[in-house]
């Protein structure tokens, strides 16, 4: 194997498909290293945690074909770090050499024979447009549980709804949902259970693409953009019925500016250490954002909005808050709530196919 390719586009190659090779002991070696397979002038890059495969195809200039497996870190690390221009990368008996300009290195390969067959996907394709998807994505997969305690709090539940798709993900202590009328890539009655980090992933591949193709099989679902392929090993189990979180009406309403809301709240937030709770005073034509930290100091900042219903303090974690807020589009956003032990929910004015819900913190 022998051949060249510019700096940049490998290096982006190397660090996209290298977020799916594992950096965990006790599994494969092999598993750490991506794998580069050279054949009529184009290059393979493929990284896999056997639960996350991710590969992208980009063109070089090859001298000969062949493949090999190497380190995923140290290579990616070599590459961005080699001068700007040609990279040319050859494979020897026992070593790879990379080398741009007047620096040259040396790396030795893992076993080829022992990197895992990627198997083609056999479900039928659904193409659908990656704008759309990548910003739901954006909005629903920060909420998703990163603790593999609850496997199932860890995905993104994807189903057919009447009229399109409709995305959900929680970690028990809020709740995204996003409506996607007019999309399907599921049957009448279907759902999957889709990993969050796995779409994390397909949320930085999306940019800049006008399609993506979909293949949902019985276990794995297959994401292609571009000259990307993203393939993920699905959640088992069942997820929880969220929408008994969702009350049909709530009796009072906040209106209000979503940046001065935002930026607001990232200046009481500074004040609010470990673990502090933010207030908020709702109550006439303003909005009082508060943070007390015990023996450290307090922040108050008040801002312009609408509050129609019973005058309250309701207090919520800052940064989940903070998430929500940047997660809602809309000049205006709207805080619905109950009273200050109920979940509250966040909508951006005019914007009613996402919401967040987000439980409050009791305070004394």
């Amino acid at each position: 194997m022998k051949f060249r390719c510019e700096r940049e586009i490998l290096a982006e190659a190397l660090t996209t498909a290298g977020r799916a090779a594992t950096s965990r002991t006790g599994t494969l070696p092999v598993l750490s290293g991506v794998r580069l397979d050279v054949s009529d002038g184009e290059l393979t890059v493929t990284g896999t945690d056997l639960e996350l495969t991710i590969r992208l195809t980009v063109p070089v200039h090859s001298d000969a074909d062949g493949s090999a497996v190497v380190p995923a870190r140290l290579i990616g690390d070599i590459v961005r770090a080699l001068p700007a221009g040609a990279v040319e990368i050859a494979l020897g008996d026992d070593e790879m050499a990379i080398s741009a300009g007047r620096s040259q290195f040396s790396v030795r390969p893992l076993s080829l024979s022992d990197y895992p067959a990627q198997v083609e996907p056999d479900a039928e394709p659904v193409t659908l447009q990656s704008s759309e998807v990548a910003d739901a994505l954006r909005q629903v997969v920060r909420a998703a549980s990163t603790d593999d305690a609850r496997a199932v709090l860890t995905g993104v539940l994807i189903a057919a709804d009447d009229d399109g798709l409709k995305m959900v993900a929680t970690d028990s202590y809020r709740l995204a949902v996003r409506d996607l009328p007019q999309s399907s890539m599921l049957g009448a009655g279907q759902k999957v259970l889709v990993p969050g980090r796995a779409l994390a992933e397909l949320q930085r591949i999306l940019s800049g693409d006008d399609e993506l193709t979909v293949r949902l099989g019985a276990r794995e679902a297959v994401f292609e953009a571009g000259g990307t392929r993203l393939t993920t090993r699905l959640i088992e189990g069942e997820y929880p019925n969220y929408r008994n979180l969702l009350p049909s009406a709530y009796p009072n309403m906040l209106t209000v500016g979503r940046e001065a809301l935002l930026e607001a709240l990232r200046r009481v937030k500074i004040l609010a250490q470990d673990s502090t709770p933010v207030r908020l005073t709702l109550a006439g034509d303003s909005l009082q954002l508060t943070a007390i930290t015990q023996d450290v100091g307090n922040a108050h900042e008040e801002i312009d909005a609408s509050y129609d219903g019973a005058e309250m303090t309701v207090a919520f974690n800052p940064d989940y808050l903070a998430s929500g807020i940047d997660a809602v589009e809309g000049d205006e956003i709207t805080l619905a709530t109950m009273d200050p032990m109920k979940p509250a929910v966040l909508r951006g004015v005019g914007h009613d196919e996402y919401l967040y819900l987000l439980m409050p913190v009791r305070v004394p």
